[in-house]
């Protein structure tokens, strides 16, 4: 009893990952503190050489507020929160050398059990209520576009398969021609879908820009990037983050799982039937 009472709390949490600890108290966070976890989120190895004071400055509030937030996820102190910080990023590090060194010789259980905490975190973070503004758009929505390339346009297909059968009016054109010609028919009651998981496709950046030349006309975009920060996600009016393990065939080709995107897709379709 003394003993354990000795031993300091990080100990017992140093091997755990980041998103296993916050999980269950996702849905108690006001709007500000999710702000706080979309930061960190995106931002996890810059903060791990910050102290308390320069990451409450970075996010514009007081070392107190941001104290009791990470509290609030968890953890018992800054310290313990940067300690895991550091496990989580350098064991994500270690598979991704692992895979990249060995390709497909991968433990079976274990690749299982990451190929669905991938699903697992990327369900947790999502926003009910921001899930409840896309569903709001849904119902006024005239045509949804949407705008994959590479891999992404396989999970695009069964989206908008998924959402014909549903009653919508989609538009997937894969080409980019095709996508240059469906720019001059969206209107603003239509709603914009990007798949890119690196969040830095050229052309969508482009395509998101020459949308918001209208900014009092424009249909609302919404994105499924990796969580990482990425230009497309900053861009987006609704930005939905997705977390995936980067594979790449023994040719070097990338064939990272869509897995989670279209698990999102599902989900806010489920919601809109819902409500």
């Amino acid at each position: 009893m003394f003993i354990r009472a000795l031993i300091p709390p990080i100990l017992e949490v140093s091997n755990m990952n980041f998103f296993e600890i916050v999980s269950t108290h996702l849905q108690s966070l006001t709007d500000n503190e999710r702000k706080l976890f979309d930061y960190i989120v995106k931002n996890m190895i810059d903060v791990q050489g910050m102290s308390i004071r320069e990451v409450s400055a970075t996010c514009f509030v007081s070392t107190a507020t941001f104290l009791r937030f990470v509290r609030k996820i968890g953890f018992s102190g800054y310290s313990e929160f940067i300690t895991v910080l550091k496990f989580t990023t350098r064991d994500n590090a270690s598979e991704a050398r692992d895979q990249a060194n060995n390709q497909f010789v991968v433990n079976q259980s274990s690749y299982r059990e990451d190929y669905l905490k991938n699903i697992e975190e990327t369900v947790h973070v999502l926003r009910p209520e921001v899930l409840h503004q896309i569903t709001a758009k849904l119902s006024h929505t005239r045509t949804i576009f949407i705008f994959a390339r590479g891999l992404s346009k396989s999970a695009a297909r069964y989206i908008t398969n998924l959402y014909q059968l549903a009653g919508f009016n989609v538009s997937f054109p894969e080409d980019q021609l095709y996508r240059r010609a469906a720019m001059d028919h969206i209107t603003a009651e239509d709603l914009i879908l990007i798949i890119d998981y690196t969040g830095e496709e050229v052309e969508f950046v482009n395509l998101i820009q020459q949308v918001f030349k209208e900014p009092l006309n424009r249909p609302m975009v919404l994105s499924i990037t990796g969580a990482d920060n990425n230009t497309i996600q900053n861009l987006s009016d609704i930005n939905l983050y997705t977390f995936f393990d980067q594979i790449r065939s023994k040719e070097g080709v990338e064939i990272s799982s869509r897995v989670t995107a279209i698990v999102i897709m599902e989900l806010i379709l489920y919601q809109w039937l819902d409500e």
